[in-house]
């Protein structure tokens, strides 16, 4: 009689553990985005399971697989241009695009062209899953980029 009580909650204290976390990078409102899933299966697991979710509403959604990787593991994306994105987790790098949302690949090696510019970093921050969007560059001002009525800055 007293294990009845007990096994209930031990499966609890089990299913506490599990975790099932989300977070989004906006690209064209909510309806452009990346999402990345980070799972979570026992407490004492020291890897979670990873998957990109593509989604140019309401033309496309897919999600895509990765690998396991470490619990706090930083996902960085960047923005090559043409709706292509390079994501980089750990070590590992791989491209998607967000035209038809079917394109998914491991990268070898960083391309030659560069990753892009860094858009964000998808990380653990307060036991959350978060998206943090990376610095905006500064907007040069009276300098090379020109005058408020757009034209070139005089030469001397």
């Amino acid at each position: 009689m007293r294990l009845s009580r007990v096994l209930p909650l031990l499966a609890l204290l089990l299913l506490a553990g599990c975790s099932d976390q989300r977070a989004t990078f906006e690209i064209k409102g909510s309806a452009h985005a990346l999402s990345l899933i980070r799972i979570t299966r026992f407490p004492w697991d020291k890897t979670a399971q990873y998957a990109l979710v593509a989604a140019r509403m309401p033309d496309c959604m897919r999600k895509h697989p990765m690998p396991d990787a470490g619990l706090t593991v930083k996902t960085e994306v960047f923005s090559p241009g043409n709706d292509a994105w390079i994501v980089r987790q750990g070590r590992r790098m791989y491209v998607t695009e967000t035209r038809t949302c079917q394109g998914f690949a491991s990268l070898d090696k960083e391309p030659e062209e560069g990753l892009g510019e860094m858009v964000g970093v998808f990380e653990m921050r307060g036991g959350s899953l978060v998206f943090t969007a990376a610095p905006k560059a500064p907007v040069p001002v009276n300098g090379a980029a020109g005058n408020s009525a757009g034209e070139a800055a005089p030469k001397n």
